[in-house]
């Protein structure tokens, strides 16, 4: 048991609350175990209507990922611990994928990589003014997982293969025009919503209660920073590219003052993170099922968190915090596609991964 998860249920409603403050609710091993006894639980109990999954007060993150330090110490050894981490992580995603009652995910805070995993699935996501979006892994030798190849090609236009490369950041307006967020509230009322969810979760069919009303107290959440027309037409244009390499060229003929700051943050990327993410995110787009890109995810993850890109990204951004990687291949051309094929390969049988 681990009390960095809280669980209670009653009155028709499960509720999940995530409890690790000074990690900004950032998921363990430990975490996402905890979270799955409870959902399967509940899963076939039927005083359960609904189900609620928000942060413990007073922290400005909802949940801003995984325990990377763990997975960067592990992975520098045998990865057992990383492999253990990411097989009980993606089992966690696939059966919230898969949930039969509603989910509400209050995203009130950071929400980055872990915690996209855990909120996206879930049919009502409520952002706030505090809601700050990102799947940021290419920044550390990493790649958007927890189910980023298949959520992330299923945006609207190129809008996800500018998130996975980019690692950009988005705040509740563009988070509606995503699709990452089905609702925005600001915090002031969410105590209204609270109320709304417990009253919806004691009725025969709650998701038809919760879809009414929240979309009663559901606001505008004002104009978008990132996606602006003018930035949708040119996201839309550049990141359909057949290659990171097409995609930068297109940036530089582009021109614009927005390309040369996507261009920018490009080039501070591991190169094989890119080019992993990119193949992940064009692969995902064709997968038959949750559970098949869940499987690919697995064999990515168990390969790219050994690699040097990871280890020296988490070395400079989250320990040292130099923020000066050095990128080994560090060039596109250098990553070749023998390494991905090598990456994305099928496991031995007996260590593929496998839903619950």
């Amino acid at each position: 048991m681990t009390t960095e998860i809280l669980t209670s249920a009653a009155n028709g409603l499960g509720h999940i609350t995530l409890n690790r403050p000074a990690a900004l609710h950032a998921l363990n091993t430990l975490m996402c175990a905890a979270m799955i006894d409870a959902l399967v639980a509940w899963r076939d109990d039927a005083s359960v209507h609904a189900i609620l999954l928000d942060h413990a007060p007073g922290t400005r993150g909802f949940c801003a990922g995984g325990d990377i330090r763990m997975i960067a110490e592990s992975g520098a050894g045998d990865g057992r611990e990383a492999r253990a981490f990411f097989f009980t992580e993606y089992r966690l995603n696939h059966l919230l994928f898969h949930y039969p009652k509603p989910i509400v995910a209050l995203i009130d805070g950071v929400t980055m990589g872990g915690g996209v995993g855990i909120s996206m699935p879930a049919r009502f996501r409520i952002a706030t003014e505090n809601t700050t979006y990102a799947m940021p892994e290419t920044g550390i030798g990493l790649f958007p997982d927890v189910g980023g190849g298949w959520y992330l090609p299923r945006k609207p236009g190129e809008i996800g293969m500018w998130l996975a490369l980019t690692g950009a950041r988005l705040k509740a307006a563009d988070c509606l025009i995503a699709g990452i967020a089905t609702h925005y509230m600001p915090t002031e009322i969410l105590a209204a919503a609270r109320a709304q969810i417990a009253g919806a979760a004691q009725t025969h069919d709650a998701t038809r209660a919760l879809e009414s009303g929240l979309e009663a107290l559901s606001e505008g959440a004002g104009r978008p920073k990132e996606l602006t027309p003018e930035n949708i037409e040119r996201i839309n244009r550049i990141f359909a590219g057949e290659s990171v390499e097409a995609i930068f060229a297109a940036l530089e003929a582009d021109g614009s003052d927005w390309a040369q700051a996507q261009l920018a943050t490009l080039r501070t990327k591991s190169p094989q993170a890119l080019k992993v993410s990119f193949r992940q995110m064009r692969e995902g787009a064709a997968m038959q099922s949750f559970e098949d890109e869940m499987r690919s995810e697995y064999r990515i993850a168990s390969r790219v968190s050994s690699l040097h890109d990871f280890q020296e990204g988490v070395r400079a951004l989250i320990v040292d915090k130099d923020n000066k990687p050095a990128w080994n291949p560090a060039t596109l051309a250098a990553v070749t596609d023998a390494e991905l094929d090598q990456i994305f390969a099928p496991l031995p049988a007996d260590e593929e991964w496998s839903p619950l």
